[in-house]
């Protein structure tokens, strides 16, 4: 077996996630597949390169020789991917803007206002749960940009030379629960009052489960955690078996309530990250046009951005601004 660069690439996702599953859902391959290709790589080496333990996988003092050596020709190869698409697009007069992102409301907007443009400008959207795997994407040349969620206390691996542009510093994630909840009665909902209640988180986004059992902890819960995925969760909240975790820019439903948790104790900051300065500014004012739309859509979001706004002092630095009120909100470039 002859190595190539996709096996260096194989070698870079363990060694970056700390997991084969991880790595897996990061490349699109199966886990037994990727487990089958590590083994043949470290054949082919006559050496092992990673210990594999129940708390993941981590690189043998070979592993990091081979590691140190893999990384600049991973990311060389990429550069000369990413270099020969963008000269071609140009040769045949045309462009197209891939995008990737994880879930948010306001993708359909951005999409609507970047095509209005005209024909100069088509977007492709790639969708997926890790944040992780799409920053990977940009990085090697498979996506222009991406608008990801970086959940609190978890960062993002974010790939050297990407530029960054923030949205939302730190926007509060919300609570679903039965409209019929004794909680849902209230404008804003404490840890304490779903003390008796499951959660229902998706595991496979990027922070989402160790962000909310960091919170729970910190409030002395110890809520019993259920894996699924978001429209599941949202339609066991709605009979009352389990409450969920949602962005605040969800849309109401009769039988559902969304509510703001007292204290805010959930975060993430949304990004777009993309290879050069210039494509963010190609695509960022829409995306901001087309969030700020959603998130005064939105009723329990907007009532909680304008008490925001309201209780923000004008001289605090980086106090928020909602638009249609005074001004339109500060984004920071990275």
């Amino acid at each position: 077996m002859e190595l190539e660069v996709r096996h260096l690439r194989v070698l870079c996702a363990i060694a970056d996630t700390g997991s084969l599953h991880k790595a897996a859902r990061e490349l699109g391959v199966a886990q037994p597949s990727l487990s089958t290709q590590l083994r043949r790589i470290e054949r082919a080496l006559g050496a092992q390169l990673f210990v594999r333990a129940r708390t993941g996988c981590r690189p043998t003092p070979l592993g990091l020789a081979v590691l140190s050596r893999a990384r600049p020709l991973v990311a060389e190869f990429a550069a000369i991917v990413t270099e020969t698409r963008a000269a071609a697009s140009r040769a045949a007069g045309g462009f197209q803007l891939r995008i990737g992102a994880t879930a948010s409301r306001a993708i359909p907007g951005w999409l609507r206002r970047l095509r209005a443009r005209g024909p100069d400008c088509a977007p492709t959207l790639q969708m997926n749960v890790s944040a992780n795997a799409l920053l990977g994407m940009v990085a090697a040349g498979r996506l222009d940009m991406a608008f990801v969620h970086e959940v609190e206390g978890s960062p993002l691996r974010i790939p050297p030379g990407l530029c960054l542009r923030v949205l939302v510093e730190r926007e509060p994630q919300f609570v679903t629960l039965a409209a019929d909840h004794p909680a849902a009665s209230q404008p804003e909902v404490s840890l304490a009052d779903l003390a008796g209640d499951r959660w229902m988180v998706d595991s496979t986004v990027d922070g989402e489960w160790d962000g909310l059992c960091r919170v729970l902890r910190a409030a002395g819960l110890n809520s019993e955690m259920l894996h699924g995925d978001y429209l599941t969760a949202y339609s066991l909240a709605a009979i009352g078996e389990v409450v969920t975790v949602s962005q605040p820019t969800a849309p109401p439903r009769p039988d559902l309530a969304i509510r703001p948790l007292k204290g805010d104790p959930l975060g993430v900051r949304l990004l777009l990250a993309a290879r050069t300065e210039a494509d963010l500014d190609h695509a960022f004012p829409e995306l901001e046009q087309a969030y700020w739309t959603v998130a005064q859509e939105a009723p329990a979001y907007r009532e909680w951005l304008n008490r925001a706004h309201a209780c923000a002092a004008p001289e605090r630095p980086g106090a928020l601004a909602v638009p249609g009120l005074n001004s339109r909100p500060a984004h920071a470039a990275m």
